[in-house]
């Protein structure tokens, strides 16, 4: 028995390139193999033939016919033959089948570091529904390129000294806010005092105030005074993002950044670069400007302020101190230990008290930010450009996602009109547990399993989307046990879980597999088994959980295909426990390896796999 999954796809993309060189080519397009549709001959085909019939100047078929009288396949081939202008394959189903029920060998490890920088959320309020695609996105996409083979480092930036922050420490004061009552998050209770701060603002003469001590509340916090009031809110903030399963190995705070002088150390690069400039007149005349016209064509405006003529610093420019930092062009911030994470795993945070540690040079960075931040990530990748490093400008990357509508609405988060992550977990683990009470009143451990399928269910809702789509998240839909949903997974999960144990009861869990009575049932399932790596790959090249997501959904649909597949006269066609022995144990290692590429898949996505629904 072969030790580890073959990768039958590259052993065939191999076979055919060695057909193409007795041919004599020297140089092809990109040979595709996949899957041959069901109502089709084969289990696999290639069309790399219709890719060379202009350069061979024949029609397909005969190039097809060409390349099957020279090509040399492995054993495990069954059949060749042409399908038009397509060469198909037909492997031995047994060795389709038992190449499925193998483990995944681990997938080689890639030189250079990924700074993948999600959620940095304001300090300054509870997270809302907005802010979950960032997170689930951020988190997955970390999750899938770790098992890709990538080194990871997951950044959460802390905007420390931005105005919202001393909107809400301001309105603390402002009201007269000591203490949050003992039932009340700690950040929601602030969020409260942010959102009545920008009420009270309406009125002109309350707004004169409150403009002057968020000023003054500014300045502290640029100074480090209030670092931990700030820390206070973060700390209630994590704990949702702990819950939802986001975990992160830094914290960068924006005062370290200024505080370190990476800003001014930035800024000062920048200005030895021709494209950088200080006007002496004009409207930008005393400022820091870069043009951006050379990098980022067809803007009205090409010239971006970096540093005011009062000398204050734009967010832009943080941005680009930030950057430059993940990219190994600045050295300099310390770190200390934070928290200890769920996992059990240590989170460190930037500290002026803290020692230098090897976070950031990294060579690719990825930024969660929506969509409508584009132009600024642009002009971050721009600054590179201006710095001479177009290299590390290529390997910067925007993953830009969409607005997330709840039940139809829009949120904003200054107007109060808002639902809280932490609403949206508790919402979804109440109606999953009175699902489980009505359907399984005798579920062993009815509340961890609520959490477990409530929480996956939000995430997978966030996940399951291209990211350029907007979400419309609806509890009925995001719960519900059928169709395009977490709890569909995870349910196919859970019964592959029932039939195992069940056959650990009746002794025949490790009943030696006869590959060879497989039958066309069977290879359906192996072959939708087969797809995973590639779909992680596909994930992890396009940084596009969804791909993860689909197959997923496409995997718990093959198994209840084939778990509920009936013969001709309508009797059950692929009975696990009571099979005949050999095919009984094809169909348990089958079993085995879906359990486990499910588990494997829900993980990525940052979902559990309850062990009963």
């Amino acid at each position: 028995m072969l030790a580890s999954r073959p990768e039958i796809k590259s052993q065939l993309k191999e076979a055919i390139a060695q057909a193409l060189r007795v041919l004599g080519l020297r140089e092809w397009p990109e040979i595709v193999v996949q899957e041959t549709p069901a109502d089709k001959e084969g289990d696999y085909g290639t069309p790399v033939a219709m890719s060379l019939a202009r350069t061979l100047r024949k029609a397909p078929p005969q190039i097809a016919a060409d390349l099957l009288q020279n090509i040399q396949l492995p054993a495990w081939v069954r059949r060749t033959f042409v399908v038009g202008g397509y060469l198909n394959f037909e492997l031995e189903p047994a060795f389709l089948v038992q190449s499925a029920a193998l483990p995944l060998a681990p997938f080689p490890r890639t030189e250079g570091k990924v700074l993948l920088e999600h959620t940095s959320v304001n300090p300054n309020k509870e997270l809302h529904v907005g802010h979950l695609r960032n997170i689930c996105l951020g988190d997955s996409l970390a999750r899938i390129l770790r098992f890709a083979g990538r080194q990871v480092e997951v950044m959460n930036y802390i905007d420390d000294t931005g105005r919202q922050a001393a909107e809400s420490l301001f309105a603390l004061q402002y009201f007269g806010l000591k203490e949050a009552p003992a039932q009340v998050k700690y950040d929601h209770w602030v969020g409260q005092a942010y959102v009545r701060l920008h009420q009270a603002m309406e009125d002109p003469e309350q707004k004169a105030v409150i403009e002057q001590g968020v000023g003054q509340t500014l300045h502290r916090l640029e100074a480090g005074e209030l670092r931990g009031e700030v820390d206070k809110i973060l700390r209630a903030q994590l704990q949702t993002m702990y819950r939802l399963g986001a975990e992160y190995n830094a914290l960068v705070w924006e005062s370290d950044i200024v505080r370190e002088g990476l800003l001014g150390k930035a800024m000062k690069a920048l200005e030895s670069s021709p494209y950088v400039s200080r006007p002496s007149e004009g409207k930008y005349a005393g400022a820091l400007v870069m043009d951006t016209s050379a990098f980022i064509p067809g803007l009205e405006d090409p010239y971006l302020v970096l540093i005011r003529s009062n000398g204050t610093s734009t967010y832009t420019a943080k941005d680009i101190a930030l950057q430059f930092w993940k990219m190994g062009l600045l050295e300099g911030i310390k770190f200390v230990e934070y928290d200890t994470q769920p996992s059990g795993t240590t989170l460190y945070s930037t500290h002026p008290a803290g020692v230098h540690m090897p976070f950031g040079g990294a060579s690719e960075t990825i930024n969660v930010v929506d969509a409508r931040q584009s132009h600024a990530l642009r002009v971050v990748q721009a600054s590179l450009e201006v710095e001479g490093r177009h290299d590390l400008a290529e390997k910067c990357f925007h993953l830009a996602y969409e607005t997330v509508l709840l039940e139809g609405r829009q949120m904003s988060g200054r107007k109060g009109i808002v639902v809280s992550v932490d609403e949206v977990m508790d919402e979804a683990v109440k109606r999953v547990r009175a699902v489980i009470a009505e359907k399984n009143p005798d579920h062993p451990s009815p509340q961890q399993a609520a959490e477990q399928i409530g929480v996956g269910a939000v995430r997978f809702a966030m996940l399951k989307t291209e990211a350029k789509k907007q979400i419309d998240f609806r509890y009925d839909q995001a719960l519900s046990f059928e169709g395009d949903t977490g709890p569909y997974i995870q349910y196919a999960y859970a019964r592959a879980g029932s039939i195992l144990r069940k056959a650990e009861e009746q002794g025949v869990l490790q009943e030696e597999a006869d590959f060879a009575q497989a039958t066309p049932y069977e290879v359906a399932l192996a072959k939708t088994l087969l797809r995973f790596p590639e779909a992680v790959q596909d994930a992890a090249r396009n940084k596009a959980p969804h791909i993860v997501a689909q197959y997923l959904l496409e995997l718990a649909a093959a198994w209840s295909s084939f778990y509920n597949a009936k013969t001709p006269d309508g009797k059950p066609a692929t009975p696990v426990l009571t099979a005949p022995p050999g095919l009984r144990g094809v169909r348990l290692e089958l079993v085995k390896a879906l359990r486990q590429t499910l588990k494997q898949g829900l993980g990525l996505l940052g979902l559990e796999a309850p062990e009963v629904m």
